[in-house]
């Protein structure tokens, strides 16, 4: 019973550890912005990085495994696909916008993402939304309550409850807003778009790929050509290669190996055990997490906004991993035809993406 709920906790712990990661790539890429480093070329180290860093441990894990599985045409057509817009596409828009405005706006508009997600997921029919039964109406109040309380963190202040008295410090640097911001803003917008569409394209990619260790290990390679590519063509100056300082350079690594690597294996092993709604919902947490850091680490001022937002998203959160869970519950007790199969046509949350074929194919490997 105990390792059972250590299991079914490890997709949260491991969501909740990725806010974290990217917060912290963040607030040390907008630093580095700040002092010259080129967006675009930022997205091909970190990609270039990450790529290095998946490469070895891919390598003997699929040679221990001896998985000789093949992509195809049609496998590898979509993987170019959803590395060009979740990744190229997004880390491009994204890095834009944060350049052109700023740490705090970035982590505000993220919040949008659930919300796109959710409803490109039930479009689909990935996502089970029935109004009638309460974990329906939880999903969806709950995405509204927490990405309401994200937005409320950075567009209402209130009484300030914290005062810190310190002179300039990173933290002005993070929150200073371009003249761009408008132009920011829509890059920001374009980023959680792009990243919806990958949240959703990881259905049919961990449907009929491989495990998510090899699946991250081919997004940056394809990443890493993608962006660079692009970034020949658009940044006219040569010079923007060169990294300039020690900052840089461990800026480019924390975000390759952490920013990239890491969590693009931990996103897509989550998303194959809960689905992308799942995955979307703690991005809210990111906010959070941005806020708390530059309070303990950066000297910022806490206010009454920021307090009321981050216990609302907790509460939203909590909230739809309850109907989550309803949904997963009521998918168990669901009665059987004469095969042996489920009546319901809707995939659930628990096992949203594979089908009986892969599962044995995994039970084989593991």
């Amino acid at each position: 019973m105990a390792e059972h709920r250590f299991a079914q906790s490890m997709p949260v712990v491991a969501m909740v550890g990725l806010q974290f990661i990217y917060a912290g790539t963040a607030l040390s890429a907008k630093a580095a912005m700040k002092e010259g480093l080129s967006p675009m070329v930022f997205v091909v180290y970190r990609q270039a990085i990450a790529t290095l860093a998946l490469a070895p441990p891919t390598f003997f894990s699929t040679r221990r495994r001896g998985d000789q599985r093949s992509m195809g045409l049609k496998g590898f057509t979509l993987l170019f696909f959803a590395a060009f817009i979740g990744v190229t596409t997004n880390q491009f828009f994204y890095y834009q916008g944060l350049n052109l405005a700023s740490a705090s706006m970035a982590s505000i508009v993220s919040n949008v993402t659930p919300t796109i997600t959710f409803l490109m997921a039930a479009s689909a029919g990935l996502e089970k939304v029935d109004m009638k039964s309460p974990a329906g109406v939880a999903k969806v109040f709950g995405t509204v309550i927490c990405v309401g309380g994200a937005i409320c963190m950075g567009s209402f202040k209130g009484p300030e409850l914290m005062t810190t008295n310190s002179s300039q410090t990173l933290i002005s640097v993070l929150h200073v807003v371009g003249k761009n911001w408008k132009l920011g803003f829509l890059c920001l917008l374009g980023s959680s778009c792009s990243w919806s569409i990958w949240l959703i394209l990881q259905v049919p990619l961990c449907k009929n790929y491989i495990d998510p260790l090899s699946l991250s290990s081919w997004v940056c390679f394809l990443s890493t050509l993608q962006s660079a590519i692009l970034t020949y063509f658009l940044e006219p100056d040569s010079k923007a290669w060169k990294l300039n300082s020690t900052s840089d350079i461990l800026c480019c690594l924390y975000a390759g190996v952490m920013g990239s690597g890491v969590t693009f294996y931990v996103q897509s092993w989550c998303i194959s055990r809960r689905g992308p709604l799942f995955s979307a919902l703690f991005n809210p947490l990111y906010t959070v997490i941005v806020t708390i850091l530059a309070i303990l680490l950066l000297n910022e001022h806490l206010y009454f906004g920021s307090l009321v937002g981050a216990v609302a998203v907790i509460m939203g959160l909590y909230v739809v991993l309850w109907g989550k869970a309803k949904d997963c519950e009521d998918s168990t007790r669901m009665p059987l035809t004469t095969d042996g199969s489920s009546n319901s046509s809707v995939t659930n949350i628990k096992e949203p993406l594979l089908n009986s074929k892969l599962q044995r194919d995994e039970k084989v490997t593991v």
